[in-house]
């Protein structure tokens, strides 16, 4: 922006704006206002304000309310809104007043500049750009419009790629045996299929929460106006608006059932934000197995080898970290986080309006976003290239002495716990301590102790 200015009027009065700037007063107000994070509002939401002006004006044209150029100098702005081309010129901090209304109109305002410069019409933020709105209903509905765009565009794809490769591994190491554990100590053996199979199934429990929320997201408050009463709005402006919304986004966008609680609450995003927290404690678990199973190389666990994707430190040469489960964490970490912020926003519904907004889309389009690259980081820099170590699991399995339980059938528990403390004292295989011990032949011990086996349920006799 350069350092010329021009003046715009506001029902407060007059005020310098960059002269360069597409923005008018009251965003300018805004900005002076709230200098506070640097943080703008997100690019997500941004698209959806201008994906809601499109179909507001056509809404408003169909229904009479709109001139017809006046209505189609609106869209073409709009459309340049949603498709990103003005971005620089929505520069009001995230936090700023709660109901949004700095970004609402931040949006009418550079939509009427452009309609009025570009396409030279007499546009006015308010009374044409914002015809049949409030900040109140426009903000809730881009929060969900841009959320649920977000999950079913990028989210649930990449989720999708995970959970595939996760199953696809899991196929190739079906009949690849392990110690298993629990309380982090030594259990019954499983197969690493088994083991990435349970990862897989979370992440595709994952996907039928976040569905289940995104059905609820899909209904918009919009049309409800200040309070919910649909005041100056047409009575069938909304569900015109929403029906627009849908054949641009592909996405069956609705009008809520009820819009006082879609404006006074944040219920649904609340909802949301929670299944995405859910995801991130999937991550986190299965990234910390990662680590695990890779720790070593030999003082760890080493039941795997990630790929090496970059040294792993400035001191001592030749070591590896597991740098992609590690940075998949952390996003795990900051989604609870949001997940924290979210959830006191939500909270925040005073009578007939949130006034947290643009806290709540903030925080639930970051973990949107941050969760669809480090669900691709996972599949792709981890779960895909990781090599067994499969020495290291057969020389652990064969000395693990809780494999005596499957022989409790056949001599009972106590003469079994003889056998695994023999067995662990002397760090000898269990086979050949019950061999000496239990009375049982070569071949019956063969058969109740075969590994693979015992991965399958059941009782082996």
């Amino acid at each position: 922006m350069s350092q010329a200015f021009r003046t715009e009027c506001d029902s407060m009065g007059e005020l310098k704006v960059p002269s360069d700037a597409l923005w008018g007063a009251q965003t300018q107000r805004a900005v002076d206002n709230f200098p506070i994070s640097g943080q703008r509002m997100p690019g997500g939401f941004i698209r959806a304000l201008g994906l809601i002006k499109e179909a507001a004006a056509v809404a408003n044209r169909d229904l009479g309310l709109l001139s017809e150029d006046d209505a189609e100098a609106i869209i073409e702005a709009a459309r340049a809104v949603a498709a990103g081309d003005v971005t620089e010129h929505f520069p009001v901090d995230v936090f700023q007043t709660g109901s949004g209304t700095s970004s609402n109109m931040n949006a009418n305002e550079v939509i009427a500049h452009l309609a009025s410069e570009r396409f030279k019409a007499d546009v006015h933020p308010n009374d044409h750009v914002n015809m049949g709105q409030s900040s109140n209903d426009v903000v809730p509905s881009a929060i969900q419009v841009a959320a649920v765009e977000a999950a079913k565009d990028k989210l649930m794809p990449a989720l999708r790629h995970l959970a595939e490769t996760i199953e696809m591994r899991a196929d190739e190491l079906a009949h690849t045996v392990k110690t298993g554990r629990t309380h982090v100590m030594d259990a019954m053996p499983l197969t690493m299929g088994q083991e990435l199979g349970g990862w897989a199934q979370q992440i595709r429990s994952n996907v039928a929460r976040i569905e289940d929320a995104l059905s609820r997201m899909r209904l918009l408050p919009l049309g409800g106006t200040a309070v919910g009463t649909g005041i100056n709005a047409h009575p069938e402006f909304a569900a015109r608006a929403c029906v627009v919304l849908a054949e641009r986004t592909g996405i069956a966008f609705e009008t809520a059932h009820n819009r006082f609680e879609g404006i006074s609450s944040q219920d649904n995003a609340v909802e949301l934000s929670g299944q995405l927290k859910t995801l991130a404690c999937s991550l986190m678990k299965i990234g910390n197995d990662l680590r695990l199973m890779n720790s070593g190389p030999l003082a760890g666990f080493g039941e795997i080898e990630l790929p090496a994707l970059q040294p792993g430190s400035s001191i001592m040469p030749g070591k590896v970290n597991p740098v992609a489960p590690e940075a998949v964490c952390m996003v795990a970490a900051q989604v609870i986080g949001n997940d924290a912020a979210i959830t006191v926003a939500g909270q925040s519904g005073l009578f007939q309006l949130n006034v947290m907004l643009p806290l709540v889309a903030h925080n639930l389009l970051n973990s949107l976003e941050i969760l669809t690259s480090a669900s691709r980081l996972l599949a792709d820099k981890a779960i895909l290239g990781f090599r067994v170590r499969e020495e290291n699991l057969d020389r652990v399995l064969e000395r693990n002495p809780v494999l005596v339980t499957a022989l409790n059938p056949v001599i009972g528990y106590e003469r079994g716990a003889a056998i695994a403390k023999q067995a662990w004292r002397e760090n000898r295989p269990v086979r050949e301590v019950a061999l000496e011990r239990s009375g049982l032949s070569p071949e019956e011990l063969d058969r109740l102790l075969d590994p693979l086996s015992l991965t399958r349920g059941g009782i082996a006799r």
